[in-house]
């Protein structure tokens, strides 16, 4: 799919994952609706041709009315990648008792619910654009994780929520084909993000020391490419595409 003089919705734009994928997106010809939190819209750097937009993605009408910026730009919502999520940690039974379930519930409305949201309300706008030759209409790339397969002692809600993601792909790959509209997920491994920013050396050294090949951690930049990839992709459907180094985490 093509994605000069288009436009584009990347969640969690101000930093990490999202922000790569912002700036390649941009490199690519389009226009980038940056989706974030207003504390880190208002830290986000400025980058020409992207536009922060100060949106909870748990909350349908901020989702409603930044989806409608976007759609209405003048340009055709084709892209959106959803990188937004949060990544605490607890027990179900700990020190502190059992896990809170406010808690638990959080979580999975921020990194799931919050991407259906999103995913829901784009898709409607995408398929009021006009097809391409083959059809096509937009593509819709989610973020899980391995943890939703290899999920890590403390990773109850992180997993569930990531797990969720991946059982999303199908289904919505096959409730929007008839829109021409691609759903693929990215789950990555362990990557360089602000998450990992305040960990010493020597805990980095330790996590990329666990990983087959290419023995070091990934690079947003390369979430950013494999997401570009995916959008180029025609034929790439309905599928979660690991990226990770062929790690498989241990239980803790």
């Amino acid at each position: 799919m093509q994605l000069v003089n288009t436009a584009a919705i990347v969640t969690g734009g101000a930093s990490g994952l999202g922000a790569a994928t912002a700036a390649a997106l941009v490199k690519q010809g389009a226009r980038v609706f940056a989706f974030d939190l207003p504390q880190a819209v208002e830290a986000a750097p400025a980058v020409d041709g992207v536009e922060y937009v100060a949106t909870d993605v748990t909350d349908e009408e901020q989702v409603r009315a930044a989806v409608a910026t976007a759609a209405g730009s003048g340009a055709p919502l084709r892209t959106v990648v959803n990188c937004a999520g949060i990544g605490p940690s607890m027990r179900i039974l700990g020190k502190k008792g059992v896990h809170d379930l406010a808690f638990y519930a959080k979580v999975v409305q921020v990194n799931l619910v919050g991407s259906f949201n999103v995913l829901a309300l784009a898709s409607e706008k995408i398929a009021e654009t006009e097809a391409d030759e083959q059809g096509q209409r937009g593509v819709i790339i989610n973020t899980a994780s391995i943890a939703a397969y290899d999920g890590q002692v403390g990773q109850a809600a992180y997993a569930s929520s990531k797990g969720g993601i991946v059982g999303l792909t199908l289904p919505a790959a096959r409730d929007l084909a008839q829109y021409g509209i691609r759903v693929c997920t990215i789950a990555p491994g362990i990557v360089e993000t602000p998450m990992l920013a305040t960990v010493s050396e020597e805990f980095r050294a330790a996590l990329a020391a666990g990983i087959p090949f290419p023995q070091r951690l990934g690079r947003p930049d390369e979430y950013a490419q494999l997401a570009l990839a995916i959008i180029d992709h025609d034929y790439l459907n309905g599928e979660v595409i690991r990226m990770d180094g062929a790690l498989r985490m241990a239980p803790r």
